[in-house]
């Protein structure tokens, strides 16, 4: 019979066997719990993102600014003597023509004053005739022969102011255009230098833009123009720099340009314009949305998407023209911009492009079918 001793020590000897063997499986248990949770790591890593292709396209450079519309001309048009207004002639929305008669006034007292001044005219012609007459016998005086003639040019004088006077009470149009107001109705009785109409002439129709002085040397006149005016949405209007005023001013930093536009239409003075000038065109440039640039300071950056992955690449940058940007250096056409997801990408990072194509995406699911089976 065996001692107690003996069967203590085999007894230890079975249970460091046993740990021994179970060493090497919980080894493998951690192994391959480490594994799965790596796995998972790599497909939470991969960031859904949407991309826009590299593509050539007209771009302009232009500068913009916004702006009121201003008639070509504008007057006030005044009274320019007392009276009953007799017949008001135009409505407000009229158009009329420069020498148009707009108004007439009471004429009576105008031409009374006229005929009195007209016979006292009459009578000194006369009397400078005899005068002259007397003069030439030597039968008058010198002194008096030249009063005549200085009483009968005073009289010629008078008798042209009233005859001015007496035009006065029929108000005319000084310029062409548009009646855009009117303050004077028939029976009203009008001061003189009141004003009674307003014209403008909508035939053309201008803006003013305050540019910063950086753009001086880029704008230039008979540049192409176009605008947008809040009151008409969806409408764009051509039109052309005018004339340019290339003095800065000290305290503001720009100098005036003025553009021109065709009137008469839908364009109205007072409405106020969206205007974008053109001064440089290119025809065949490459182009990205202007959302995938990076907001990174420095130098320019979008992230390519190459083999399933973000790569952050420098470009150079060109003219931006409204939803895009030219691309200059950097890019070939046809590469996958992220236009949408770049926060959450770091160069490197695994993508998933959303709304890729249906062959591509099948392509992808079939390939990963026939990894399983294998």
């Amino acid at each position: 019979m065996r001692s107690n001793t003996w069967i203590a020590g085999r007894r230890r000897w079975l249970a460091l066997l046993l740990l021994a063997g179970l060493a090497p499986l919980a080894g493998c248990g951690r192994d391959g719990e480490a594994q799965a949770k790596e796995g998972e790591g790599a497909q939470v890593q991969a960031v859904p993102v949407e991309t826009a292709a590299a593509a050539r396209r007209t771009v302009a450079a232009s500068y913009t600014g916004t702006a009121s519309l201003e008639p070509l001309a504008e007057a006030q048009v005044v009274a320019k003597t007392s009276g009953v207004a007799l017949q008001v002639l135009v409505q407000e929305g009229q158009a009329v023509k420069a020498g148009q008669t707009l108004v007439r006034l009471d004429p009576d007292r105008a031409r009374l004053n006229l005929a009195q001044i007209e016979a006292r005219k009459r009578k000194l012609e006369n009397s400078f005739r005899r005068s002259d007459q007397l003069a030439a016998q030597q039968l008058i005086s010198a002194g008096d022969h030249d009063q005549l003639r200085y009483d009968l040019e005073e009289a010629r004088a008078a008798y042209r102011l009233a005859a001015l006077e007496l035009s006065y009470t029929n108000v005319i149009a000084p310029i062409s255009g548009v009646i855009a107001s009117r303050s004077i109705k028939t029976g009203n009785f009008v001061q003189i230098n009141s004003p009674i109409l307003r014209i403008v002439d909508n035939s053309r129709l201008e803006t003013t833009l305050n540019v910063p002085e950086r753009e001086l040397a880029t704008l230039e006149a008979g540049q192409p123009v176009h605008m947008q005016v809040d009151a008409l949405p969806g409408m764009t209007f051509e039109g052309r720099v005018d004339r340019i005023a290339p003095v800065i001013d000290a305290g503001s930093g720009t100098f005036r340009v003025i553009c021109a536009f065709e009137g008469g239409g839908s364009l109205q003075p007072g409405m106020f314009g969206r205007i974008r000038i053109d001064y440089d065109h290119r025809a065949d440039a490459m182009t990205i949305p202007r959302q995938a640039l990076l907001d990174d300071e420095g130098e320019a950056a979008v992230y390519v998407v190459r083999d399933g992955k973000a790569v952050r690449t420098a470009i150079e940058t060109g003219y931006a023209d409204g939803a895009f940007v030219e691309v200059r250096k950097g890019l070939d056409e046809g590469d996958a911009v992220v236009t949408a997801g770049k926060a959450a990408l770091r160069d490197g990072s695994d993508v998933q492009v959303i709304g890729a194509p249906a062959a591509a995406v099948a392509s992808a699911t079939a390939a990963a079918t026939d990894g399983d089976k294998q």
